[in-house]
């Protein structure tokens, strides 16, 4: 009897470098799976030219939702954006209300003259930003200490999907899900707690009919949802890759006097 438990002592000890070996293949193995989804989710966007995009503007109407329901008719808006930092958003279609988030700063523009956006449609703005498609594959995916978890095939937009979630070392999280067909991203997930109430909300992006503009595959519905409730529809009706914005389109006081005219 004594000599049955220093055999098999040792027979443990060899045994648990084999399995943290395993364990740690398998894992590897799984990064590299959820890295070629979303390397293929690139290509499929464009590749190098997406990565390479100056700008792009998304012309088209948007539906409101209050508690699921949907408002009475839809705004016509015209979105502006420039990576990585630049955005515009110019409502109605005589373009007199504008919305400026460069950097970490907002501003809406009324015939009233600026003002700072309110904290509340800033920080809502600016944590979408911060975990759009664009930032995980343009920030998150070049940062070494970000972990990819490949997490299997799931349902998207009635499409079968393959879904990947970025963890970045601050221990947010973005989850997208991909056509496994054409690779093009179905779904954009992520989740923030409430500095009031502490609890946790998911803001998620749904994207569907896509159609090819300029040799980049665009979503022509965009779906926005919090916690599950939709609070967002665009209809795309025209969109722009890459064009010459005039000098000052990014100055918020010159935008100013010309709608105070």
């Amino acid at each position: 009897m004594r000599k049955v438990l220093p055999v098999a002592l040792a027979v443990f000890m060899l045994a648990a470098p084999l399995r943290t070996q395993t364990g740690d293949d398998e894992a590897a193995k799984n990064t590299r799976q959820a890295r070629a989804a979303l390397d293929a989710m690139v290509q499929a966007l464009g590749g190098q030219a997406w990565l390479d995009m100056k700008n792009k503007e998304i012309e088209g109407h948007v539906a409101a939702f209050f508690q699921g329901n949907p408002d009475l008719g839809t705004t016509e808006t015209f979105e502006y954006h420039q990576w990585p930092d630049h955005d515009r958003i110019e409502v109605t279609k005589h373009r007199d209300v504008v919305e400026f988030f460069i950097g970490r700063q907002g501003w809406e523009v009324t015939y009233r003259g600026k003002k700072a956006m309110d904290q509340d449609t800033l920080d809502d703005y600016l944590r979408r930003r911060d975990h759009s498609i664009e930032m995980a594959v343009k920030v998150w995916m070049k940062e070494p200490n970000t972990i990819l978890i490949y997490e299997g095939q799931h349902m998207a937009e009635r499409h079968l999907a393959d879904q990947v979630t970025l963890i970045s070392p601050q221990n947010e999280a973005i989850t997208i899900l991909m056509d496994s067909q054409t690779h093009l991203p179905l779904r954009r997930a992520f989740q923030w707690r409430d500095p009031v109430y502490h609890d946790k909300n998911t803001d998620a992006e749904e994207y569907d009919d896509y159609h090819n503009v300029d040799g980049f595959p665009t979503p022509f519905t965009i779906s926005r949802y919090k916690n599950d409730d939709p609070v967002r529809q665009y209809y795309v009706t025209k969109v722009i890759y890459n064009q010459q914005l005039p000098p000052d389109f990014w100055d918020v006081d010159a935008t100013t006097r010309r709608i105070k005219k």
